[in-house]
C-alpha cells in the first residue's frame, strides 16, 4: 500500500471537482462520527450547483491550508458556521470561497445512501439542534456499541 500526503491527495481531488467531476474518498478522522466512521465509510462529492444550506456536508479549506469535510449548521450574511457531527463547537464564519464541494452520497456501513435516507436526514436536521448536548449522546452511542461494524 502506498502512503499519500492527504493535502496533496485532496488538492488533486479538488482540481477534479473544479473540472466538473464527482469524486470519492474514504473518510479519515472521527469528527463526523457517528454518521461517518474513520476508514469504514466513504463519501462522493462535487462542486455545489445550488445555494448551500443548513445540513449540507461540505468540503472546505481552512485558512491554514487544511482540508475539512463538515456539516453546515448556520448560514449567515458573514459566512457559514460549520460543525462536525461529533463536535460541540462550531467553526466560522467560513467564506463561500473556501467551500469547494458538497457531499452528494456516502458509503455507510456497506451501503450507498443519499439525502433521502433516514440517518442522513437525522444528522442534517435534529442532530444540528442539539450541538451543545452531543457529547453525552455520543458517549451513550459508544457505550451501547452501535459504532461497531457488524
Amino acid at each position: 500500500m502506498k502512503v499519500v500526503d492527504t493535502k496533496e491527495y485532496v488538492s488533486t481531488l479538488r482540481e477534479l471537482v473544479r473540472e466538473g467531476q464527482e469524486v470519492s474518498m474514504q473518510i479519515a478522522g472521527s469528527s463526523m462520527s457517528p454518521f461517518l466512521v474513520h476508514q469504514r465509510d466513504s463519501i462522493c462529492f462535487r462542486a455545489p450547483t445550488q445555494p448551500l444550506r443548513r445540513g449540507d456536508m461540505v468540503f472546505y479549506q481552512r485558512t491554514n491550508g487544511q482540508f475539512v469535510m463538515h456539516r453546515i449548521c448556520r448560514v449567515r450574511p458573514e459566512g457559514y458556521y460549520i460543525v462536525g457531527d461529533a463536535q460541540t463547537e462550531m467553526e466560522g464564519p467560513i467564506a463561500r470561497t473556501q467551500i469547494f464541494a458538497v457531499v452528494t452520497r456516502v458509503y455507510r456501513k456497506g451501503t450507498w445512501i443519499d439525502a433521502t435516507d433516514f440517518w442522513w436526514k437525522f444528522f442534517a436536521g435534529p442532530w444540528l439542534w442539539i450541538v451543545p448536548f452531543r457529547h453525552k449522546l455520543i458517549r451513550l452511542y459508544h457505550l451501547l456499541g452501535f459504532h461497531r461494524n457488524k
